[in-house]
């Protein structure tokens, strides 16, 4: 199978010392079959796609049979959830190795609701098909949005039911990674490890991610100012589009920069820089306005872990550290803000930028206008759009924001093909979404689903066919997100 498959792991990270994992393999399920799988990904991987579609592939989506070369392993970390810190670890996930491409590029591959693990902490280990599904949906839509995320190779049911408050169909995600260390990861090693293992870990983070810092004179620190770049740039992307991540705890911020762990997800609908989706996050602590603040925060919680590396006085570190996470701000900023202008079709930078990015924003928050359809009514000059665009002050800002264009060199159309670039004319849309994980779930029909990820997939493309998946729910009630995946 090895050779029709296309499967080539490595596996370095179980050649790091044991005290970051636990060797387990998955536990065997009564009768799989594949849901859904991603053959442009598969692809890209150098995998077999037609191969994987049949029985033998299936098998190891489920967990059932272990790939030639898989090592397979549950990952040891800790993290602070929602301020609290607590030990954690894959309770529920196997990683089987790392895919090498013909390229040399690395990927984990790991199986999400694969049974329990010494990690579990009295769960099942198992996981439901409504938010596997979910997952699938929403990082292959992050990655067609250009947001570096990890990804989603398949899903396959267990044919065993998983019990929460009712009784559900069970399921396994396939997701890529470029790795799964996180900030959790190096919580609970400087904890439990000690400087040595704190040492390895970094090390071998840097050879992972970043190696091109290897030689430089304190490649530590330049670690944690990689990461904090990585992080401003990605959170940054996350607010462009008005993404909200629900639950930005430690263990849910990585190493390389990707979004990971989609659960009380979703994307904002009308502008309140106060929305939250999350059922259990009663305060807003991960509320849309309150996430450049936590990136902030979760990376001061890396570069604590990382002091007895950045130097042997401790006062010293501290303020190496303390310097880098302070311009963790002004790096958000820099790239909020230069999105912003692209989002608007501006090419050069003026001082009063700022001003007609955040009157805009100010604009859409009392109209209650739609976050995306505003921008995309910009972009397509499709003035029918929200209440918005008939209020005078709208007008006054709109003429404002012509002159701006006019204040550049590059032509109306380039500024419009900047926008086009910039803008995407769909989202998931949370009732899409909930409408085809219903269809499929309830009904088993995945063609909803099918049709949205096709459009989901294009989603700077302007169409005829896409017009429908534009609009909002016409239900006026508060969506709640849960964390089910």
């Amino acid at each position: 199978m090895q050779k029709e498959t296309g499967w080539n792991f490595d596996n370095s990270y179980a050649r790091l010392p044991k005290m970051f994992f636990s060797s387990v393999k998955p536990t065997p399920v009564r009768s799989p079959e594949l849901v859904v799988f991603n053959v442009e990904l598969a692809a890209s991987l150098g995998l077999n796609a037609e191969a994987l579609r049949g029985n033998e592939g299936t098998s190891v989506f489920a967990g059932n049979e272990i790939p030639e070369g898989a090592e397979p392993l549950a990952q040891a970390y800790a993290g602070h959830q929602f301020g609290h810190f607590t030990m954690l670890g894959d309770g529920r996930a196997v990683l089987l190795g790392e895919q090498v491409t013909s390229e040399g590029k690395r990927f984990d591959i790991q199986l999400k609701g694969s049974g329990r693990t010494p990690y579990s902490r009295g769960g099942d280990g198992r996981a439901a098909l409504g938010p596997m599904l979910r997952e699938y949906i929403i990082s292959e839509s992050m990655h067609a949005l250009g947001i570096p995320t990890t990804r989603s190779l398949a899903v396959v049911t267990t044919g065993e039911p998983v019990i929460r408050e009712t009784k559900l169909e069970g399921a396994i995600l396939t997701r890529v990674a470029a790795s799964h260390l996180r900030v959790g990861t190096f919580e609970y090693v400087v904890r439990w490890g000690g400087v040595e293992n704190l040492q390895i870990l970094a090390d071998y983070a840097i050879n992972r991610h970043y190696p091109e810092i290897v030689g430089e004179e304190n490649k530590y620190l330049s670690l944690l100012q990689e990461v904090i770049n990585r992080q401003a740039k990605l959170i940054a992307k996350w607010q462009l589009v008005g993404f909200i991540h629900g639950v930005m705890n430690t263990d849910n911020m990585t190493i390389s920069g990707e979004t990971i762990d989609y659960g009380p997800c979703a994307f904002m609908d009308t502008y309140d820089p106060e929305t939250v989706f999350s059922s259990i996050d009663h305060q807003g602590r991960y509320a849309y306005e309150n996430q450049p603040l936590i990136g902030g925060w979760n990376l001061a919680r890396f570069a604590e872990t990382l002091l007895p590396l950045l130097h042997d006085d401790k006062e010293e570190a501290v303020k190496l550290a303390q310097e880098k996470v302070s311009g963790f701000n002004e790096i958000f900023y820099s790239h909020w803000l230069a999105g912003m202008r692209a989002k608007l079709g501006l090419f050069n930078e003026e001082e009063k930028d700022e001003d007609l990015v955040n009157d805009l924003l100010d604009l859409m928050k009392k109209h209650r206008a739609d976050f995306t359809n505003t921008f995309y009514a910009l972009t397509y000059e499709k003035i029918d759009a929200p209440d918005l665009f008939k209020a005078q002050e709208f007008a006054e800002w709109k003429k404002r924001w012509e002159t701006r264009l006019e204040n550049q060199e590059e032509s109306k159309a380039d500024s419009n093909e900047l926008m086009k670039k910039s803008n995407p004319t769909v989202i998931p849309r949370n009732h899409r979404v909930e409408e085809a994980l219903e269809a499929a779930v309830e009904e088993g029909d995945l063609s909803v689903m099918d049709q949205l990820l096709k459009v989901l997939l294009n989603p700077y493309d302007y169409s005829s066919e896409k017009v429908e998946y534009t609009k909002v729910s016409a239900q006026n009630i508060p969506y709640q997100t849960f964390c089910g995946t």
